[in-house]
């Protein structure tokens, strides 16, 4: 868990300090007074580039230095921080205890998963939303996972820009080596991910009706063997070269959701339902996690409360409390009346946090 969140110069924060006990905290104010952006700021802590997905000079404070940093102390003292220098506003700075580190080192100290209002449609929207969303959760179980999905996509771009640009020119030897190493890669990314649902399914199977409906996972679309997809992008590289891109390989799965009680596609459930389908999900991973890591997922709930009934807002709170560090935010404080009496409740205003 974040015992101390610290920023500097983030978005509207021109330097907040928060000191974050092990259960919830909350965030109350009007929209646009920077309830997301600290929620965003927590994100970064984690491999990727955060809940918004914004470029990172986006991130830096108008009419500040030009960069920005967000820094935690954790429950164990270990310090975490990342950011931007004002001459590099797009190159990203991480740090652990002081030491610099690559960006996918973070997942070995923190596991950091959300929802926002902008994932109430990951269920109709592009496959690539749910494999980034799938990938979230297998990183909570498998630290290694961001590491291998960075080679992956590398030696994937490499080979795209080769096979684009050399025509028949393209040295074989170079392309079988990209191959070898999407391979590598692929495998192991396939595999975590595949662990993911098969556990996480198992998990969701187990947990009793409530007022989060259960869903059924299942990966679909491509499927093979390391030695399956090496014959395959050494087939397919004419057909690679003609689509501008490659066409078999893990990175073309899709995270199928089904409402097990009504045996119906979540694409196809209300809105109401999708939403509730997503927080099962979440609340079973988060579960998960904890009992296998003994580290629970620190949480970040973007206006979740503003969007359920009151029943499904007391029993979100029932299953979170005593499961970890939960970061909530909404526009009004009696969305949270049903949240534990030892929760932090804090007022945003203008980039400034104060106690409630």
């Amino acid at each position: 868990m974040i015992a101390r969140l610290s920023l500097t110069d983030f978005r509207n924060h021109a330097d907040s300090v928060i000191a974050a006990p092990s259960g919830f905290v909350v965030l109350a104010g009007d929209n646009g007074a920077g309830k997301t952006n600290v929620l965003e700021a927590l994100s970064l802590l984690a491999p990727g580039r955060g809940l918004r997905r914004a470029s990172l000079s986006d991130m830096a404070r108008q009419r500040g230095g030009g960069g920005f940093g967000v820094a935690a102390t954790l429950a164990d003292g270990v310090t975490i921080g990342t950011g931007t220098l004002g001459q590099a506003p797009e190159r990203r700075v991480v740090r652990v205890d002081g030491v610099a580190t690559p960006a996918t080192a973070l997942a070995e100290r923190l596991s950091v998963l959300w929802l926002t209002p902008a994932m109430d449609r990951l269920f109709v929207e592009p496959a690539g939303e749910r494999r980034r969303f799938l990938d979230r959760l297998t990183l909570a179980l498998a630290p290694g996972h961001a590491h291998q999905a960075a080679r992956y996509e590398a030696a994937m771009r490499q080979r795209n820009r080769l096979l684009g640009e050399g025509g028949s020119d393209v040295d074989p030897d170079w392309l079988a080596a990209l191959e070898a190493r999407m391979v590598e890669h692929g495998a192991v990314l396939d595999a975590e991910r595949r662990a993911t649902v098969a556990a996480l399914s198992a998990r969701l199977a187990g947990v009793e009706d409530d007022a989060f409906p259960r869903a059924d996972l299942a990966i679909e679309g491509w499927e093979g063997a390391p030695d399956q997809l090496l014959r395959d992008l050494a087939g397919g590289r004419a057909r690679d070269a003609a689509a501008g891109r490659t066409l078999a390989g893990p990175h073309r799965i899709d995270l199928a959701v089904t409402h097990r009680e009504k045996d119906q596609p979540a694409a196809l459930a209300s809105t109401g339902e999708q939403k509730a389908l997503l927080l099962g999900i979440l609340l079973a991973h988060a579960e998960l996690v904890a009992d296998r890591t003994g580290r629970p997922p620190v949480l970040l709930l973007d206006e979740v409360a503003a969007h359920l009934d009151p029943l499904r807002r007391h029993a979100l709170f029932d299953r979170l409390a005593g499961r970890g560090q939960v970061w909530m935010t909404g526009t009004e404080a009696r969305l949270f009346d049903g949240v534990p009496d030892d929760a932090l409740r804090l007022e945003v205003s203008g980039g400034r946090i104060d106690p409630r």
